[in-house]
């Protein structure tokens, strides 16, 4: 299978540095907008006398093209989905991390992934955050009641105040779910019965958006509900507007899970570890689930000694063993299938 997109859309490619130029005497990394922020890096560089220059990138596929236009040596670290970590390591962009090197055993085990990142019994990435693609909504606009099922966005009662987050995977996913297909059958032959309720989830539907157009038509009242969003999309906005939330249906949801690891031919790897080191210690952990990009549950148990009880609160840290043992995985498709699934998607935007 070809490497897929991450679950944002690959029109982002051109993302910002914090710096004008890579600096090589420092920490160069490949990140999603939650680690640009300035609480989770600043106590790493302060600890470690450096500067982590950041590059934001949306998209598996983003971030190896970035990696093709890029030198040897200058990326030392990057944020990937976890379930793409063992085919970029076998197709090059990542280095094996050291044997021992880093503890996953307080790692939420439904989130480690361990196998999905090991390449002939050496591990490429560790999971670091994750959370849920499911229905995000506004609970003084919509009755709650409804957002327990999926069906409630073909009922026709919410029809033009629905939003679509713009991202095929998690979103067939759940159309899937709604049809009684898990992700894991989600193959060339099940989307075939995913076009028409695809589509009519369109019909239904104001507007299809990326993570930033999805938070403010959510918190600006344009639409009352996104289905693909999640505690991702509301935790962020719980303090300005507590009516925001989110909820796992009767049929389930989509389990995101994101990781970090080292890019193969990095000059500094002993910096590269430390830095992943950090990000996966209860103090990074507890910074980094908190972002002021997006929240997501920290794949650290241990985080939950730092995160204060509101913070815990709003990522529902006592809910998770109900809600992983209630969601699936994202579809891992082939790379046939993979086609398929973006040509229903591109059909659907063009619909």
């Amino acid at each position: 299978m070809t490497i897929r997109m991450h679950k944002f859309c690959l029109a982002a490619l051109g993302g910002l540095m914090t710096t004008t130029s890579l600096q090589a005497a420092d920490l160069n990394a490949l990140i999603w907008c939650d680690h640009a922020d300035a609480a989770l890096l600043e106590p790493f560089e302060k600890a470690h006398d450096v500067r982590v220059n950041v590059k934001e990138y949306e998209g598996t596929a983003a971030g190896l093209t970035l990696l093709d236009q890029s030198r040897p040596g200058d990326w030392d670290v990057m944020v990937i989905d976890s379930v793409d970590v063992a085919r970029a390591a076998e197709a090059g962009y990542l280095a094996p991390l050291p044997a021992d090197s880093v503890d996953t055993s307080t790692t939420f085990p439904e989130v480690a992934l361990t196998d999905a990142m090991t390449v002939d019994g050496q591990l490429y990435g560790v999971t670091e955050k994750f959370g849920y693609n499911t229905i995000a909504y506004n609970k003084a606009a919509v009755d709650p009641a409804d957002m327990e099922s999926l069906g409630a966005l073909w009922s026709g009662k919410y029809d033009g105040r629905i939003a679509i987050y713009d991202y095929y995977l998690p979103v067939l996913g759940l159309v899937g779910l709604a049809e009684g297909v898990d992700t894991a059958d989600l193959d060339a032959a099940a989307l075939g019965t995913l076009r028409d309720p695809l589509m009519k989830l369109r019909a239904a539907s104001r507007q299809v958006s990326d993570v930033v157009g999805s938070q403010t038509a959510l918190a600006t009242g344009e639409v009352d509900i996104l289905i693909g969003g999640g505690e991702w999309l509301t935790a962020v906005l719980h303090a300005e507007n507590p009516d925001l939330d989110w909820t796992l249906p009767k049929e389930g949801g989509l389990v995101w899970a994101q990781a970090v690891a080292m890019v193969e031919g990095t000059e500094q790897p002993e910096l590269a570890l430390e830095f992943i080191k950090y990000i996966l210690s209860p103090e990074g952990q507890a910074r980094l689930a908190t972002s002021s990009c997006y929240w997501g549950m920290p794949a650290n148990k241990e985080a939950g000694a730092v995160l204060s009880d509101e913070e815990k609160a709003v990522l529902r840290w006592d809910d998770q063993a109900e809600y992983l043992s209630r969601a699936q995985l994202y579809p891992v498709p082939d790379a046939d299938t993979d086609l398929a699934m973006q040509d229903l998607w591109t059909d659907m935007l063009q619909n």
